[in-house]
């Protein structure tokens, strides 16, 4: 399944995976750094998930965003 990016407003990236079951959101932080999120519920077809990491570049923070959909990709 794909992901579509939702939400790209200079403070907030989200994509969501085609099924709707899972987001991956990075965040600027007001006290400087990027925050990663991935969301996945129990619904979705591969196993529920959540994870939130921290990072001080956009670069290292972008990089963890794709590896999480990548992994996070299903087949159709």
């Amino acid at each position: 399944m794909s992901w579509s990016l939702e939400r790209d407003d200079g403070t907030v990236t989200e994509w969501e995976r085609s099924d709707g079951y899972a987001t991956v959101r990075l965040r600027e932080r007001a006290a400087g750094g990027f925050v990663v999120r991935l969301d996945v519920m129990e619904q979705a077809a591969d196993e529920s998930a959540y994870e939130r990491v921290r990072f001080d570049d956009r670069e290292a923070a972008e990089a963890r965003a794709t590896e999480w959909r990548e992994a996070r990709d299903l087949d159709e």
